[in-house]
């Protein structure tokens, strides 16, 4: 299914589980049935083929950031909303915003045959401003309660320029230990540049 949203200058596409994906008035919402989540495991030999979760992605060319806030309704640990990066099987990386385990916190994945996960801080409340950057090969990921003032999460590269530019970007909803999670995506923002400083807020 192809899905456009008015804010992005290209189109999504589902991937993965049935997300049962929406927009209405400026609100995406999607869905992550149980036991869904896409991570592997550093201690794993192999990605399970039933480890995946719904993802509605597209093709942004050149530089650029996408933003959103994102609001999840918790209700088990590591249900998540999430803005997620995709440049082949193996190599993808997710921002976050999950209940790890007890609390809603900012976390992140960047996977590289296996997965790495990190969590960067607490956030009051069950809504956050997530950003994912990229410039050539470098992608950067950041976060904000007001959507105003940015805290830099980390930086990091995927694949070479060539694939890293042909990246699909866009959402991810989780639930790997619950029965499901819904997540709310507004305040969708696409800007096509690279962020002028990563650590001064802006």
């Amino acid at each position: 299914m192809d899905l456009r949203l008015p804010e992005l200058p290209f189109p999504l596409r589902t991937y993965g589980p049935d997300g049962q994906w929406g927009y209405e008035d400026g609100v995406l919402t999607g869905w992550a049935g149980p036991r869904q989540d896409r991570f592997v495991p550093p201690t794993g030999d192999a990605l399970d083929p039933a480890s995946d979760a719904p993802r509605l992605l597209g093709a942004p060319v050149g530089d650029f950031q996408l933003i959103a806030r994102v609001t999840v309704g918790f209700a088990a640990a590591f249900d998540a909303g999430v803005l997620y990066v995709h440049v082949a099987d193996r190599e993808w990386a997710k921002l976050c915003f999950e209940r790890s385990p007890d609390e809603p916190t900012i976390c992140t994945v960047v996977t590289r045959g296996h997965s790495d996960d990190a969590n960067a801080f607490v956030v009051p409340g069950s809504s956050v401003w997530l950003r994912v950057s990229r410039t050539g090969s470098a992608f950067a990921f950041h976060a904000s309660t007001d959507g105003e003032k940015w805290t830099f999460i980390r930086i990091f590269s995927l694949g070479d320029e060539k694939s890293a530019g042909a990246a699909l970007v866009g959402f991810l909803a989780q639930s790997p230990t619950g029965e499901g999670c819904a997540v709310t995506y507004d305040h969708v923002e696409f800007r096509p540049n690279w962020p002028q400083s990563l650590r001064d807020g802006s």
